[in-house]
């Protein structure tokens, strides 16, 4: 079984390329079906698919009975909208155990943005969750998928790579410290309900701000978070005509084109008579339109470029990341054992089949021996024999049969299988 891995993240792509293949959670299932129904045309079988998409990755695991890369990186190119050569001029192909090494490196986290953050676990068991509801998960991945779960709760228990990290939402609170003299006397206004605002509201709630506001395009979601961190709760449609009110602006959705344009800001910088207005656009694709990072009185900060606040403390981590490698290793040995086990399952089933038959067939013979009134040990011989004499056959024939080299073979083979002596 071949299994391969195809992606971009932080380190190989630009903001806006990555923007064009990331896939909200609901877009997976019906993508996943497009990508295995595109792969089944080019490849023996369709075979099995995850997806995981986030705001700094997004990459294809496959398994299957031969590797299928190319068709996996034309398939990805054409969803994007982007030639396959630049496609593959910023993307990562992964086969077999290094498939799996990466899989069990992003589960832990070595290779996050943030080193050590716990987040992208549980994205990663989302993305398997979906991928398995879609009936897109077989065994292989399956097994990929459970066995990084497991190294990655050991890395986590076994190793200090968490510690001195700096989350996303952290990092933005730092920035906005950097801009502003008293974090608790600021206004700041969360676009988006889902698990990255709700971890950047903790964080700035932290701080005591003057106010906090959530837009989203569902009140009920909304509303909750609200509640929970004692703010107000306001539409999507009114955030252009209420963005003046907010010192700090962190928006966080799912949507495919920027919700904050450049005139929105324009208008609320004016308003604001140019007192500083800070904006973290967390969302890969933007949510905010880059040509508002041009605007005077404007700090706007994409994920990239959080990037060298989170490295801080990175230092103190590579005596665990050096511990992590190597239960990785193990984790990697073992997977790869596990497929080669597999490979002989087909043949496993065939011999279970066989000797089911024969067996059948013994006993049944057995039975209507019995049913004429035959002596019941002569039927047990008879049963035995008959047995051990199909079980034999090949075995004999190879031996009486085909050229002195070929019996030579056969002999070998016979005695390791049948006459091994039991230590």
């Amino acid at each position: 079984m071949a299994v391969w891995a195809l992606g971009i993240n932080h380190t190989t792509a630009p903001l806006d390329l990555r923007g064009r293949f990331a896939f909200a959670i609901d877009q997976i299932a019906p993508t996943l079906g497009s990508l295995r129904q595109s792969l089944q045309g080019r490849l023996a079988r369709q075979p099995e698919a995850a997806i995981l998409s986030t705001c700094n990755r997004t990459e294809i695991y496959c398994a299957g009975p031969e590797h299928g890369l190319e068709p996996t990186i034309e398939w990805l190119a054409h969803s994007g909208g982007v030639p396959p050569g630049l496609l593959r001029s910023h993307a990562y192909t992964l086969s077999d155990g290094m498939a799996a090494r990466h899989a069990f490196r992003v589960a832990s986290g070595l290779d996050s943005m943030v080193l050590g953050e716990a987040q992208i676990l549980g994205q990663l068991k989302d993305a398997v969750r979906v991928a398995d509801e879609a009936g897109a998960l077989g065994t292989t991945l399956n097994q990929l998928f459970q066995r990084s779960f497991a190294v990655a709760k050991e890395v986590r228990t076994a190793t200090e790579i968490g510690a001195h990290s700096i989350s996303m939402a952290a990092a933005a609170v730092r920035l906005a410290g950097q801009l502003f003299e008293d974090l608790g006397k600021i206004k700041v206004l969360f676009v988006g309900a889902g698990e990255m605002i709700e971890l950047a509201a903790t964080h700035f709630a932290a701080k005591n701000p003057a106010r906090i506001a959530i837009a989203n395009r569902t009140l009920e979601r909304g509303e909750k978070l609200a509640t929970r961190f004692g703010g107000e709760v306001m539409r999507l449609a009114d955030l252009p005509a209420r963005l003046h009110e907010f010192d700090a602006v962190i928006s966080s959705t799912a949507s495919q084109l920027p919700i904050i344009g450049l005139g929105a800001v324009e208008r609320a910088i004016k308003a604001r008579k140019h007192r500083p207005m800070f904006m973290v656009d967390l969302a890969v694709p933007r949510d905010i339109e880059p040509e508002v990072k041009a605007l005077e009185d404007v700090y706007l900060y994409t994920v990239d470029d959080l990037a060298h606040v989170v490295q801080a403390g990175r230092e103190q981590r590579q005596a665990a990341v050096a511990q992590a490698e190597a239960i990785i290793d193990a984790g990697v040995q073992s997977f790869l054992h596990w497929v080669d086990q597999r490979r002989a399952v087909p043949l496993i089933q065939q011999l279970n089949a066989q000797a089911d038959e024969w067996r059948s067939a013994e006993i049944a013979r057995a039975r209507k021996l019995l049913a004429r009134g035959e002596d019941v040990d002569a039927v047990l011989e008879a049963l035995s024999r008959g047995l051990t004499q199909k079980m034999l056959h090949g075995a004999m024939a190879e031996l009486h049969g085909g050229d002195a080299q070929s019996r030579e073979r056969a002999s070998s083979a016979i005695e390791h299988f049948f006459l091994r002596k039991e230590r």
